[in-house]
């Protein structure tokens, strides 16, 4: 007997899209599943199952993989672009449709350096989170580049020039630079009258880049005239804390953001040289991503970390 029932067809299985699209844009961004799932907090093997459902539903390959590294194809690279607007404005809507606003919470990721978070952020932590109890902030405290799109970084806090024109900066602090010395140091060598002085009579503490292992010259302007010195030493290092602890030790002369060595200058520690010279000023900013939407929380941090550089007494402000 011929039966009225519809032809039974294999149910797809189901899927989370949003999921799938997230963990998509991760790994796009991560370079690997493995720092993708990482950074998700999930095993491999879902963000593996995820982006076959993903590519599946869309009939399309979205990556290329090798053992080593995952790129995207063209028709991956494609809907990358739309997947990254598309969760942001997602964001943006959740946002605006509950109470994230008014109460925010979630998790960040910063990244400073160590003379930064010691000095400056972690001391006012504690107002941040009498401000918003429920927003988690975790904090890497490093010298090194940091690449905020593959390591999934919220926003940085960095000195200098910021060469990657792709990432947005705001400027909120001027770091002022002085020029010191340890008194056991000054003792043995007596104490630079001119910057040429270092290079002939005297050492320097050295500082090379965490990045490209680079040494970075001791910087002097004084009526409109600028001069770079390089000078002998005995030691470098890539760490800020570790260059300013050499310094008290009498190792050589230093040239370090004020903010760092006020306190050993006020105990003796540390005794100014070459006070007709400044030491040239460093833009100070704050970095995120333009891909990262910036979210009710993010906005809040960035606010804040403006607010608390502009009030501490050992920062110049940052100029408009």
């Amino acid at each position: 007997m011929a039966s009225n029932s519809p032809p039974q067809v294999a149910a797809l299985p189901r899927y989370d899209q949003l999921a799938a699209m997230r963990a998509f844009a991760r790994v796009v961004e991560a370079g690997t599943f493995t720092s993708a799932a990482a950074s998700l907090g999930m095993p491999k093997a879902t963000v593996t199952k995820l982006i076959q459902m993903l590519e599946a539903h869309l009939r399309t390959g979205l990556l290329n993989r090798t053992t080593r590294r995952v790129t995207v194809t063209a028709d991956g690279a494609a809907y990358y672009e739309r997947v990254v607007q598309l969760l942001a404005d997602l964001d943006e809507l959740d946002g605006s449709m509950t109470t994230s606003q008014a109460t925010p919470k979630g998790r960040l990721r910063i990244d400073v350096s160590a003379p930064l978070a010691l000095h400056i952020i972690i001391p006012a932590l504690p107002d941040f989170h009498a401000r918003y109890p429920d927003i988690q902030v975790d904090i890497g405290v490093t010298d090194r580049p940091v690449n905020l799109i593959a390591e999934n970084v919220d926003c940085v806090v960095r000195g200098g020039v910021i060469s990657d024109q792709s990432l947005i900066a705001r400027r909120i602090a001027e770091l002022q630079f002085i020029t010191c010395a340890a008194p056991s140091y000054l003792k043995r060598h007596g104490e630079p009258q001119t910057p040429s002085d270092l290079e002939k009579d005297h050492f320097l503490v050295g500082y090379f880049s965490p990045q490209n292992g680079q040494r970075w010259p001791m910087t002097f302007a004084s009526n409109g005239e600028t001069v770079e010195v390089t000078g002998r030493y005995i030691a470098a290092f890539n760490d800020g804390n570790a260059y300013v602890t050499a310094g008290v030790a009498g190792l050589g002369v230093i040239q370090s953001p004020l903010f760092m060595v006020q306190q050993h200058l006020a105990d003796g520690r540390l005794k100014p040289v070459l006070t007709k010279w400044a030491g040239e000023a460093m833009p100070l900013h704050v970095v995120y991503p333009p891909n990262r939407h910036l979210s009710a929380k993010l906005r809040i941090l960035v606010d804040w970390l403006v607010e608390i550089f502009a009030k501490s007494e050992l920062m110049r402000p940052a100029k408009s």
